[in-house]
Parts: structure tokens; sequence; C-alpha cells
């Protein structure tokens, strides 16, 4: 990363809202910017070609984000609705992380960039009906005649260039504006006002006397539960990431000799290739736990070894270029067959799947796929000998969780685990409808610790993970490219193994 030309340049945005219009160059010289010459400040304001692009079309879900929005005006009608991307956050000293927009507010726009805000303002139309006008709030293009474009943290020069305004309007298909004017016209505004929190402290603060924290909450629940069904452009892009994450998992398999000489972070490098290649980025941490990892569900040091006749449990999804992710777990032979215990266990978690996946169809309640592959894996511990039953005694005392740990599946959808903050009675009690996408992934995880358990079972860890779409008449599995049963595992390693 290159220095910057003037390292003593404030970094934020504010510094040149208080500047004067008249000599902004002047006042930089007089302490702000130190070591700029007049005739260097001269020659940056000119000599630049016109970039201003004219070809634009709207963007693949425009249609679909003004529906969104059009739904949230109805269920929130003459109240000022305001929804934060959110701001860069600093890593380190004059480093910031890659930023990703709050979730909220990339739905209702198709929008990513930093500090941009959707504003709805409640208004009458001309044919006597109500509803919103929105706008988004954008930093437009960086102002070459003041300075900003080479000398603020943030300038184009030193970021690259983004959007005009205008050019914002036909992408997004809604009127923007200077984001840097939207705190005032906020603290000016009269009337009821909602705003998703936890993004932009500005926008927050600029509201404090005007909102509430109950009244948001019912605002950022709303938005929530409005992904939990899918629409076409939706489940488009949660197969583009299913279709790029089988690709993932191909390129782990093909360099499986190469993480044995070194490490589990070799498969997640590898896996990371492919999410950047072929989309925006992982769509959460990757799992790669090999041996007794793969009995820590949450197993995302990466940093252990590799080892043939052990297991990989690799549990890692591809995020789209438009934050669509998918979640997929696959337990591997490492060397490329199953041993006759590891195959059992492995056998009872994809019957235990199977029996999951067979419950998700239009109208099932959702907890359904969950009851049917604890029943399943409750009856393989019991036929085991691991457990005393019966099987409906074991379920009462919930005596499997020991082994079987977690629930088995989750919303999907721009989060890994979306929609989190739905209610109950939608979500975890609720029904399912066409157009939900779930995860099932059950598993059975025996700790190396576990005295309870016969020796040879201890540090065994196999969890079976897929993407399942509600039909109309049942479910399509998103992410069937990748081989599920042992047999065809093998025979998919053997064959990416060459």
């Amino acid at each position: 990363m290159s220095e910057e030309l003037i390292p003593e340049y404030p970094e934020t945005p504010e510094t040149l809202e208080i500047e004067s219009e008249e000599e902004p160059i002047k006042q930089r010289k007089n302490g702000l910017y130190p070591g700029v010459s007049d005739e260097l400040a001269e020659n940056m304001k000119s000599g630049w070609a016109d970039t201003e692009l004219h070809d634009l079309q709207p963007i693949a879900q425009a249609s679909h984000t003004a529906a969104r929005r059009a739904a949230l005006s109805a269920r929130f009608p003459g109240e000022r609705l305001v929804v934060p991307a959110g701001n860069l956050k600093t890593r380190s000293n004059d480093t910031e992380y890659a930023f990703r927009a709050s979730v909220e507010y990339a739905y209702l726009t198709g929008n990513q960039t930093e500090d941009g805000v959707l504003v709805l303002e409640p208004t009458d139309f001309a044919d006597g009906t109500s509803g919103h006008e929105a706008t988004i709030y954008l930093l437009p293009r960086s102002n070459r005649e003041n300075g900003e474009f080479w000398l603020d943290g943030q300038g184009e020069l030193w970021v690259g260039r983004r959007h005009s305004l205008t050019e914002a309007e036909t992408l997004y298909g809604i009127p923007a504006s200077d984001v840097r004017e939207l705190a005032g016209a906020l603290r000016e505004a009269t009337g009821s006002v909602r705003v998703v929190r936890g993004y932009d402290a500005g926008v927050e603060a600029a509201l404090t006397d005007k909102v509430t924290a109950e009244r948001d909450e019912e605002l950022r629940v709303f938005l929530s539960e409005a992904r939990l069904v899918k629409d076409e452009f939706e489940v488009g892009e949660l197969q583009k990431a299913c279709d790029a994450t089988a690709r993932g998992f191909e390129d782990v398999v093909r360099v499986l000799d190469k993480a044995e000489a070194t490490s589990e972070r070799y498969i997640e490098g590898t896996f990371f290739l492919r999410a950047r290649v072929d989309g925006n980025d992982i769509g959460y941490g990757s799992i790669c736990a090999a041996g007794p990892h793969a009995t820590t569900l949450h197993w995302v040091r990466n940093d252990g070894a590799v080892r043939s006749g052990e297991l990989l449990l690799l549990d890692a999804g591809v995020e789209t270029h438009t934050y669509y992710t998918a979640d997929v777990t696959r337990t591997l032979p490492i060397n490329g067959r199953f041993n006759e215990l590891q195959r059992k266990i492995y056998d009872a978690v994809y019957e235990a799947q199977e029996a999951g996946i067979a419950a998700v169809k239009p109208g099932g309640k959702y907890r359904d796929f969950h009851d049917a592959a604890q029943r399943v894996l409750a009856e393989k511990l019991v036929e085991w000998g691991l457990v005393e039953g019966p099987v409906e005694r074991v379920l009462e005392l919930g005596l499997q969780r020991r082994w079987t740990l977690h629930g088995t599946g989750h919303m999907l959808g721009m989060d890994v685990h979306d929609c989190a903050v739905a209610r109950r009675e939608t979500y975890v009690d609720g029904v399912l409808e066409p157009g939900m996408c779930l995860t099932v992934e059950p598993g059975l995880y025996f700790q190396a610790d576990d005295l309870t358990v016969p020796e040879e079972y201890r540090g065994i860890g196999v969890r079976i993970e897929d993407d399942i779409l509600v039909t109309a008449d049942g479910n399509e599995n998103l992410s069937a490219a990748l081989p599920r049963r042992a047999d065809d595992v093998e025979a998919w390693m053997a064959e990416l193994k060459g």
C-alpha cells in the first residue's frame, strides 16, 4: 500500500465542510494541509477528462428493490423511514476493514457503498393517494476545485472512482442527493421518524430526539421478516452462490495433498480464492476442520494439521456480488475413502439429513425438519448403545444433544443466518412457504475427551449441510451439485484427484 502524498491531511469528509468556499486551498496552506504550494494546488484543479458514464442500465434487481420499498411504504404510512448503509470501520491506524453495506439498505436499494442512506419521505400524490418518495443519499464525485479529490482520505485519487449522483439515479432507479446534506435535513425534520439503528452514528445523532428504540425495532423486525420469502431474483442469486460454492469444494479436493503438507489454512485459502473469483467474498468465516477439529462447531482458526485417514469437515459458502450467500458442509475422507466407523457415522448423518429434507415443504411447520433429523440421530445413538432408550425418552429429555449439539438449520439469504430478528411466530414457530430458503444440516460430534463413548469414536465429527428452497410442491436442493451419499463422495473425490 502506498503512503499518502500529504500524510497530515484530515481523514474525514467533515474537514471539508469547515472550509470557506472562497479560499479552501489557502486554508490548507495555513495549517490544514501543510506542504501544498499554490502552484500544485492550481495544477491539480484542471487537466482532467470528463468521465461521466452515459450508457448505464438499471441494476438487475431494480424492479425488485422498488417492490420491496413499496411494501415497506405500505407498512409504515405517514412516517419518515431512514435506512443507512453504514460507515467504514478502522482496522488499524489509517487502514479500514473491507466495507459491507447493511443488509437492510442493500435489500432496499441494491447499492453497496459506504455512507449511503435511503430515506423514504411520506407524501401525498397528485392523484389523491399517499405513500412515500424515496431518495438515496450518497457521496458524490470528489470535488476537484477544492482539492477534495486528492487531499481527502476518501478522495477518488486514493480510493477510486465512485458513481456520480446522476449515474446512481440511473443504476438504482431512485433520486439521489448529496449525503453530506442529510444530517442537517434530518435535524430539521418534523413528524414521525423511524431509523434502522447500529450502522451510522451520525444519522442516529441527528435523530436523537425524534425516534424511540421500540419503534425503530419494529422497522428492523419488519425488514427481517420481509426477507423470509425470496423473490425470483434472490432465488437466482442463491443458486449462483451454491454453484460457485460447489466449484470451491472441487478446488479443495484437488489440493488435499498440498493441505496435508501444510495445514487447514491451505484449504481456507483455496476456497477463498474461488469466492473472490466467482463472487464477492466468502459469506462467513470458512470452517476447515480436519481430524478432531471437526467436533468444534465453529472452528475458524484453521491452523491444524490435515492427516490422511482422518475426516475433513468443510463448512463454507461463496457470497455473490449482490450479497446472497450459500452455506454448505461436506465431511470428506482426506485420503478419499471412509473407514468402517467413519462410514457408519457418516451414513447415520446422511439418513438424518434425508429425513430432514423430506420434511421441508409448503404448509409444514418450520420445526418439522429439525425434529425429523433429530429422531433419526437419536435412534442411531440408542442402536449403538451410546445412550439408553427408548428413543422417545431420549428425545423428551434431549439426551441426544450431547452429540448432535445444534439446531438442524436456519434461514438463508443475504445473511448466512438470515431473518435473525424476525418474530418467533413468523420464523421458528412459523409455517414454511414457497420461496423460503433454509439449510438442513444435522451432525454428530464425538469430542476427543468424551469418556462416555468408545475410544474409536472420539475425535470424529460429521456434518452434512445443503441449501433447500421451498417450492410450490415440495423443495429443491440448490446445492445438489455436490454429492452426499458416501459412495458418491468417494467416487467424486477419486475423479477430482485423477
